[in-house]
């Protein structure tokens, strides 16, 4: 059942087209991740369905519901948890929750009930210090709680895991798992890949304002079916030039990593025996050659020509 239906958006800032006949269908019950590198019309696109900004044209449609300006109803049912921190550092986390409850309606005895159960959820229902006196993941947890409050159908989450520690990203993680299990919509935009890969079933990857590409993991991943990719272990790695080994043929990216040499090569060329050959012509030793599966990250290079975190 499509629950979110975006068809022929377009939104234009003075000269810059940030979104361009952008088409988008999110499926109810998904945790649909939207990537992108930076400039690619993915917070344009958010803040449009989220009602901050008016669209230029286009149809934007919730539950077979247009989408209109100011629709109080659609407000209700949806929940954003923003990239940058929307808290107030001077309430407690009880006191943060139940005032954006308080924005979707909530009152009296069931705001703070649910703003109770929200903390809960988060690992921050015993807290009663200040917000600003929290750790970053705790701040981070505190945003997912306002955002949450009052029971979304379609929860939002922009860079929910930005500059935290590994405990609270897993703890982000398995939240988002459970709130999914148990019926919201999950829209999830990310700079970290492994996490695309751990929680979406579903995912689109936009540039320059347009989807470029959109299915599941494994449907995205054979996208590229004509690549190889390979991890080579050498002794040494110092006096390895990364545009040599871009100037060879077939090569299609390169990546270091310690004394490791991750190598991705057209099939149709068979440009590792020439791999091979270079890195001798430098008298290193190869190590070890492992065969490697490809990866959403690797979808995404060889679309974009950019890493995600670019």
């Amino acid at each position: 059942m499509k629950y979110i239906e975006i068809s022929g958006l377009y939104k234009r800032f003075g000269d810059v087209n940030a979104i361009e006949n952008l088409n988008l269908y999110i499926e109810k019950g998904d945790i649909f991740g939207l990537l992108g590198p930076n400039g690619a019309g993915k917070s344009t696109t958010i803040n449009i369905l989220c009602q901050l900004l008016e669209k230029d044209r286009g149809s934007i449609k919730i539950c077979n519901e247009e989408l209109r300006r100011s629709d109080a109803n659609i407000r209700g049912k949806l929940g954003i948890v923003p990239q940058d921190l929307a808290i107030f550092e001077d309430m407690t986390a009880l006191e943060n929750t139940m005032f954006f409850g308080s924005l979707y309606g909530l009152r009296g005895k069931d705001l703070k009930e649910k703003a109770l159960k929200a903390l809960e959820f988060v690992g921050l229902e015993d807290t009663k210090k200040l917000s600003k006196t929290f750790s970053g993941g705790m701040k981070r947890r505190l945003n997912i709680a306002c955002g949450i409050v009052h029971n979304p159908e379609l929860l939002i989450l922009d860079e929910p895991t930005v500059g935290i520690d590994p405990q609270s990203r897993n703890h982000i993680m398995k939240s988002i798992k459970f709130l999914n299990k148990n019926g919201c919509t999950i829209i999830y935009t990310t700079h970290y890949m492994e996490e695309v890969e751990a929680i979406c079933n579903n995912i689109a990857i936009i540039d320059k304002g347009k989807v470029i590409a959109s299915g599941s993991k494994e449907s995205l991943k054979s996208i590229i079916t004509d690549k190889n990719k390979f991890e080579v272990m050498v002794n040494d790695i110092t006096e390895i030039n990364e545009k040599e080994l871009m100037d060879i043929k077939g090569i299609d990216s390169v990546e270091f990593k310690d004394n490791k040499i991750i190598v991705s090569i057209d099939r149709e060329i068979n440009g590792l025996n020439e791999f091979i050959l270079y890195i001798s012509s430098k008298s290193i030793k190869i190590l070890d050659i492992k065969s490697k599966a490809l990866t959403l990250e690797d979808v995404f290079l060889n679309l974009t020509g950019r890493k995600l975190r670019d």
